[in-house]
């Protein structure tokens, strides 16, 4: 631990992040380039995390299970475009037990191969529609730039495949869990997301439709924090998925996917964090509450450890993560910046004067310095401080979305559409195709991030081809 400061955001946003990331104690580099290695803090945020997305998924009818992190290399060549997507990024097993295998396997990159073969037989009859499966697991892209959490060669995700009798159920469950994806997004993490379609271009590689959310960085960035696709019959098809139907007819099935990966919590830092550190929403953080006891000498220790237990314990009692600090030989002080840079949203400071008086002194971490301040009375401290907590979380929201709106700006030419994308998002009339997309991608950097769901009821003027269109698109420098 230090007490050194970090760099700042405005001096250095990339190294903020990288510093933040390893002072915290979220993660830490592995030995081999590109992995990283999640520390006990950082995994109990994803746990927060899962179990959050977990009970969303069961709520909506959705069952965990788990396929082989191998996957015949065959099986990915079956459907033409998922091939050529994924294999730049493919790590291949050839050697197993010391002896060359017959046939390559890969470490899978995405599950759709594997669940498509295993679907082809479990699946007979309309009966056995539709199949609702999610997995939690870890995948391997061969990513050549890499970033801790928010790209890296091994990632943590969850994967959810479903199959269904029509395209109408398809396209249904694809949306559904798109809306799941934002409201984790929104109650959950505090993220001011925008839901939308990707152009064809940016579509995932074997689906008919993409669908994700769009999230704004503390540098004006845009980050993909999740995606559910829409795969048609591409993979039913590739993999021979079929079902007898109520007319007696065997048909193809139509498939989806969709995931959230630990790509979140980088998310979750660039979005919240300032320059002291972590800022972590309520309801996800690992550590809700943190005591700090002051004292001087052990008769003041014996009266403050008193107070701060009882404290501690009501806490514990109705169900806040709270941690009483009683490490020795550190100062107050050094606590106090050490949990804020864990981004622990309330911190309780109590002493011998307060207890004397019968309060403590709660520091919010949403708002540093005195302005986050409050001295409140010990004797129903409990509600106080949950009250506050939720207050937290409404305020993170609330100040990541004024952030979003300040530097979401409509813009309706090239001129102004390159200067929109130096501090943030532009938001465009589109009429467009891919070649236009490639051409802004080579000059400015920016990509077609989504084209919102939600759509004006109206004609525009797309900026760079002068056409008439009811569509805007979101473009974006990316993560």
């Amino acid at each position: 631990m230090s007490e050194q400061k970090l760099p700042t955001r405005a001096e250095d946003f990339n190294e903020w992040y990288n510093q933040l990331v390893l002072r915290a104690e979220l993660a830490d580099y592995a030995p081999v380039r590109g992995c990283m290695i999640v520390r006990p803090y950082g995994w109990a945020l994803w746990e927060n995390i899962q179990a959050a997305l977990d009970r969303r998924f069961k709520a909506t009818g959705h069952l965990n299970a788990a396929f082989p992190l191998l996957i015949p290399k065959s099986f990915l060549e079956r459907e033409a475009s998922h091939v050529e997507g994924f294999s730049p990024e493919l790590a291949v097993v050839t050697i197993g037990g010391n002896k060359e295998l017959e046939e390559p396997l890969v470490v899978r990159p995405t599950s759709e191969t594997v669940i498509g073969h295993a679907y082809a037989r479990w699946i007979q009859s309309y009966r056995d529609l539709p199949v609702l499966i999610n997995q939690w697991c870890s995948v391997v892209r061969w990513e050549l730039r890499t970033k801790l959490f928010l790209r890296t060669l091994e990632f943590f995700w969850q994967e959810g495949h479903t199959a269904h009798a029509t395209f109408e159920e398809a396209e249904a469950e694809t949306r559904q869990m798109l809306d799941v994806y934002t409201d984790f997004a929104v109650n959950e993490a505090a993220l001011p997301v925008i839901p939308g379609i990707k152009s064809e271009s940016e579509r995932f590689a074997g689906a008919d439709r993409t669908y994700s959310i769009e999230a704004m960085m503390g540098d004006g960035k845009a980050l993909q924090a999740g995606t559910s696709h829409n795969l048609g019959q591409n993979f039913a098809r590739a993999f021979d998925i079929q079902f007898l139907d109520r007319d007696g007819e065997r048909k193809y099935c139509w498939t989806t996917s969709w995931g959230m990966s630990t790509r979140i919590v980088g998310a979750i830092i660039m979005v919240h964090g300032d320059d002291q550190g972590l800022v972590l929403p309520p309801r996800l953080a690992p550590i809700q509450v943190v005591v700090v006891p002051i004292h001087k000498n052990e008769d003041e220790r014996a009266l403050v450890m008193e107070s701060a237990t009882g404290l501690y314990q009501e806490m514990v009692k109705v169900g806040i993560r709270v941690k009483l600090d009683t490490r020795e030989g550190l100062t107050p002080g050094f606590k106090f910046n050490d949990w804020e840079m864990r981004g622990v949203p309330l911190r309780i400071e109590i002493g011998p004067k307060d207890v004397e008086k019968g309060v403590v002194v709660l520091a919010r971490r949403d708002r540093p310095g005195k302005e986050g301040k409050s001295v409140v009375g010990r004797e129903g401290a409990i509600v106080t401080i949950a009250s506050m907590l939720e207050d937290i979380q409404l305020a993170m929201l609330a100040k990541a979305r004024a952030f979003r709106d300040a530097r979401l700006h409509d813009v309706s030419d090239y001129n102004a559409f390159k200067e929109a994308i130096e501090t943030g998002f532009a938001r465009v009339w589109w009429d467009g195709d891919a070649a236009l997309e490639r051409q802004i991608k080579e000059e400015t950097r920016a990509t077609l991030r989504c084209i919102p769901l939600d759509q004006p009821d109206q004609v525009g003027t797309c900026f760079m081809t002068g056409r008439p269109t009811r569509t805007q698109a979101i473009f974006a420098r990316a993560y």
